[in-house]
């Protein structure tokens, strides 16, 4: 009888894999990370050339929370490293998502819910990770770092300038290394605890966000309930990161907690994944003077390719948010925020990225700012706000 029983439990464990490892994954992500019907997209020539002359990077993706090997080339989603290369992407910012509420939006969003607890369960993620947020972090951020152990030509973790230094140096030698930075979709993987910013920082992460659809300790979402700024313990965190060298994010964050991190901050921020409420009316964009603010003070915003950030996401429809943006808040303070693998709809993937140089040549920008705008800001960012080295 206990054979029975033992042999019983190994064919259910052994069937509970094989549909986490092969059925689930693709169930659960063809129908949110999707590639809308818009293409082929036509590109000229000068567009070709000079994107390959660029240094391209991208602020914010949420590739890892999705049960695939990023070495590996996928038929779906939107980013892995073969199209990173295809788009001649240098480097990437792999945002964790740890949490999110059941009915997801724009407007109010309690924290009493989580969709990836199930998620976490339904791709066999260790068991730690079923009711951990800081687990969920430390997991997905190990995944990065196998990859980069396994294929360290195809992928490098960044976590210092001279990591960056070192990463250009590569690809000035014609190799094709991706950069990959870490980063959290929000501040509650601390778990309202501020030593876990240590934790965090020997996974690798350099980048925190500090909200995302829900309030949570830090202080008020921009989807959540109470619109309130910075808590005690949120303060805490923006002044523990920036002593860290950890680049904090405000792309979830209410407008009072927003002014509230501008109030007190010592080193620019960034908006890694947004459009601008100028150029789309969206409850999901900061106002425009907000957004000048955070320019003002040296910061860094990613504009991103989906309808919620844009309005539009054709090639047409980003460069459009780009150009007012570059209008309004200055060339050097505008970059690539994707949000590709965030639950989006996008026009093309990753590999696909030439199609914005172009549409940005024919909105009349120059190469120069073009430049700046498709990877060399965030480059510059991060050379003047990651840990020097060997950190």
């Amino acid at each position: 009888m206990l054979r029975w029983i033992i042999g019983t439990l190994g064919v259910v464990i052994a069937l509970y894999y094989a549909i986490a490892w092969y059925v689930v994954p693709g169930a659960l992500e063809r129908p949110i990370n999707r590639v809308a019907a818009m293409g082929p997209f036509q590109v000229s020539e000068p567009a070709a050339r000079l994107h390959e002359r660029l240094i391209v990077a991208d602020l914010h993706a949420d590739t890892l929370l999705w049960s695939r090997n990023i070495l590996d080339r996928a038929d779906r989603g939107h980013v892995d490293v073969p199209r990173l290369a295809d788009g001649n992407v240098a480097l990437q910012v792999f945002a964790v998502v740890t949490k999110v509420p059941d009915g997801q939006n724009y407007d109010a969003n309690t924290a009493d819910s989580d969709q990836i607890t199930l998620a976490a369960m339904a791709q066999a993620w260790p068991f730690a990770t079923w009711s951990s947020l800081l687990e969920r972090a430390l997991y997905q951020a190990g995944k990065l770092h196998i990859a980069a152990n396994r294929s360290p030509d195809m992928i490098k973790i960044i976590r210092t300038r001279s990591d960056i230094d070192a990463l250009l140096a590569s690809r000035s030698a014609a190799q094709k290394t991706v950069g990959g930075l870490l980063a959290t979709e929000g501040g509650h993987p601390l778990e309202g605890r501020i030593a876990n910013i240590d934790a965090l920082y020997e996974a690798g992460y350099r980048m925190i966000g500090l909200h995302h659809f829900f309030d949570n300790e830090l202080g008020g979402s921009l989807h959540g309930v109470t619109g309130e700024g910075l808590t005690t313990f949120g303060r805490e965190v923006v002044a523990a990161a920036q002593a860290r060298n950890i680049i904090v994010d405000v792309a979830h964050s209410s407008p009072n907690a927003v002014a509230d991190v501008l109030d007190m901050a010592t080193r620019p921020i960034v908006v890694s994944h947004t459009g601008v409420r100028g150029a789309c009316d969206s409850v999901r964009n900061l106002s425009d003077p907000l957004m000048q603010r955070i320019a003002a003070q040296g910061g860094l915003i990613g504009i991103g390719y989906w309808e919620g950030a844009i309005c539009d996401i054709s090639p047409a429809g980003i460069a459009a948010s780009i150009v007012y943006a570059v209008n309004l808040l200055g060339a050097d303070h505008v970059a690539l925020g994707s949000d590709y693998d965030g639950a989006t709809q996008v026009a093309f993937d990753t590999s696909k990225l030439v199609v914005i140089t172009d549409a940005l040549l024919d909105a009349g920008l120059d190469e120069p700012t073009i430049a700046k705008v498709m990877g060399g800001n965030l480059i510059r960012f991060l050379r003047a706000n990651l840990p020097p080295g060997d950190a």
